[in-house]
């Protein structure tokens, strides 16, 4: 697995086109020297486009009753049947694995034999993670990919990665693995495996005070958390909600978890400095708006939060988190939620009109099947939106490729047109579904 990572890296570095045979891929980074306009075009500062909106904070009820689900239900919310769901979709022949072939069938019939089925639902205890973790499909670390052959397939989209669920968030725990290295959860917006270690059992009586407490939102990602005693515990995510025991001029003390002899948990304060954190709800206005956006807007690309990054939805699932605004963990719900338009059978000149119309900066969100952004408003009478994203699809000879960009940016709703072999058939503005606005 290291080696295909290196190979792959190599190829970034070097900003070269790969081409080996008629199936192969076509990669080229955002770093060659051919270059996306947009990226030099599009001003890329938050503030450019956010300067003007001015809204009050949210209430704080709808979103903590959404964030502690998982502690205030008795048992898994979902039935075997849709548990198992990755046992269906992933089989011998269709999958492939580090190495970029096939995986066997003596894989697939090990892991579900460790996925320990028979034992669903018989555990129902509330838990917390400990750290950030990764939600899994199945029980193995191993990667499940498509055909790497393929544009949009293969590396980074490793298909056992539901999602990544911060430290010291509420989980619910339906059973252990066969060999209890891993433990079935529910998480407030997922479901899959996590490592067992990684996670601690907690009471009711406790996750009920922890979520009766006054409540601070994390506005900046990868500040070290430490312990009282100065023991690193984690690192932060924008989003992330945490008990306050409480506060002077400059932080906030917090209640936060570890894991102590005979793995019960233990209760640790922690400070965190007030430029990273929130009392309650941000109100929704420009100055809130850079501030959580600054530390989002130039993350790096994760299918499913891998390596600690975000994807489409998961970046603006915990922009909004700050300001009480509760989105679903994927973009076609995403793209549910609030007041829908469709646009399905519209021009693109039409949906530009439309857009241009109903949209509100940074209130309106644009769905396409299996990608979702944000619209930021108009600059120099172009739609520009705030999207995550891997690339731009190319065509070259009849072979599809990617254009990477791998990161979040401003962009038109074409992004890449530009460049030579850009598809416009494959443009974010021509396959546009749905704009819905949230507030």
């Amino acid at each position: 697995m290291q080696l295909l990572y290196i190979v792959l890296i190599s190829i970034f570095v070097t900003a070269c086109s790969v081409h080996k045979d008629k199936n192969s891929l076509t990669l080229q980074t955002s770093s060659s020297f051919e270059k996306v306009s947009d990226l030099e075009h599009i001003p890329q500062d938050v503030s450019f486009y956010s300067n003007g909106i001015n809204k009050k904070a949210l209430s704080l009820e709808d979103f903590q009753s959404n964030y502690f689900r998982t502690w205030n239900i008795e048992k898994i919310s979902i039935d075997l049947k849709d548990a198992m769901w990755p046992h269906e979709a992933f089989k011998y022949g269709n999958s492939y694995g580090e190495n970029l072939q096939l995986l066997s069938e003596e894989f697939f019939d090990k892991v579900l034999k460790n996925s320990n089925f028979s034992e669903y639902a018989t555990l129902n205890q509330r838990a917390l993670s400990l750290n950030l973790l990764n939600l899994r499909a199945f029980p193995t670390d191993k990667p499940l990919l498509r055909d790497p052959k393929k544009a949009g397939e293969g590396f980074p989209f490793d298909y056992m990665q539901n999602s990544s669920v911060a430290a010291n968030k509420p989980l619910f725990v339906s059973h252990y693995s066969k060999d209890k290295e891993w433990a079935f959860v529910e998480s407030s917006f997922a479901f899959g495996w996590v490592k067992s270690k990684d996670i601690v059992f907690i009471e009711k009586k406790y996750t009920d005070i922890w979520q009766n407490a006054e409540q601070i939102f994390i506005t900046s990602d990868d500040i070290a958390i430490y312990s009282a005693s100065g023991d690193f515990l984690f690192k932060s995510r924008v989003g992330m909600m945490l008990a306050l025991i409480k506060e002077n001029r400059d932080s906030y003390t917090v209640l936060t978890v570890s894991k102590g002899e005979n793995l019960e948990p233990l209760y640790l304060h922690s400070e965190i400095l007030k430029k990273d954190a929130h009392k309650g709800t941000l109100a929704f206005n420009a100055k809130n708006i850079n501030r959580v956006l600054s530390g989002l807007a130039f993350s790096n690309y994760g299918w499913g939060g891998m390596y600690g990054q975000r994807d489409c939805s998961s970046t603006l699932r915990d922009l909004y988190a700050p300001f009480g605004l509760w989105l679903p963990r994927n973009s076609s719900k995403q793209a549910q939620a609030g007041d829908i338009l469709s646009l399905d059978g519209l021009s693109d000149t039409e949906k530009i009109s439309l857009i241009k119309s109903e949209a509100k900066p940074f209130e309106t969100l644009l769905y396409k099947q299996g990608h979702i952004v944000l619209y930021v408003g108009v600059f120099e009478d172009e739609i520009v939106v705030f999207q995550n994203v891997w690339g731009v699809k190319t065509q070259k000879d009849g072979d599809e490729g990617r254009y990477v960009v791998g990161r979040s940016i401003f962009s038109t709703l074409e992004l890449g047109k530009n460049l030579k072999d850009y598809d416009q058939n494959a443009s974010l503005l021509r396959n546009l579904q749905s704009l819905n606005s949230l507030m």
